[in-house]
């Protein structure tokens, strides 16, 4: 039988695990909180009817026809991920993720936006919702040349299309 003694330097041992304690907390504060950049995104998912949708876009400066142009339930790829890779990338950037909706069975509102800045008509807005909660959304035109971007009110014209979400 062996027999091993060590002695212990209790505050050595009380500062390393406040360190462990503060390095973990800063770890989790930087993964489970929103940026302020994305603040906005977070602050009223929950939409469970066109009046909450309407007042979940209009927060980003959109005026909107109050009907919708289709409200349609749409199937999200097995691999979403990696068949809509752009789209979850725009997707991302704004802080939601397609990842957990794989497979899955969501709703797409769309809406025309009348305030574009440029002027240009026939822009639409999209809102996908899983269970009454915004887990995406778009701006884009249906012109065969178009465009899309993420839900925020640009300052100029954007940037060419990322790819569509089916």
């Amino acid at each position: 039988m062996f027999i091993v003694t060590a002695k212990i330097n209790r505050f050595k041992i009380l500062t390393a695990c406040l360190l462990a304690v503060a390095l973990l907390s800063g770890a989790c504060a930087l993964l489970f909180h929103p940026t302020a950049e994305h603040a906005a995104f977070h602050t009223s998912l929950a939409v469970d009817s066109n009046e909450a949708r309407l007042e979940y876009l209009m927060q980003y400066g959109w005026k909107l026809a109050e009907t919708p142009l289709a409200a349609e339930t749409i199937l999200v790829p097995e691999n979403v991920e990696t068949s809509c890779a752009s789209y979850c990338a725009l997707q991302a950037a704004q802080g939601f993720h397609l990842g957990p909706y794989a497979g899955k069975e969501i709703e797409r509102y769309t809406y025309e936006v009348l305030n574009y800045p440029t002027g240009e008509t026939g822009v639409q807005a999209n809102l996908l919702i899983f269970e009454g909660t915004v887990i995406g959304g778009d701006v884009c035109t249906a012109a065969l040349d178009g465009w899309m971007h993420g839900l925020e009110m640009p300052e100029s014209a954007p940037a060419p299309a990322a790819a569509s979400p089916t």
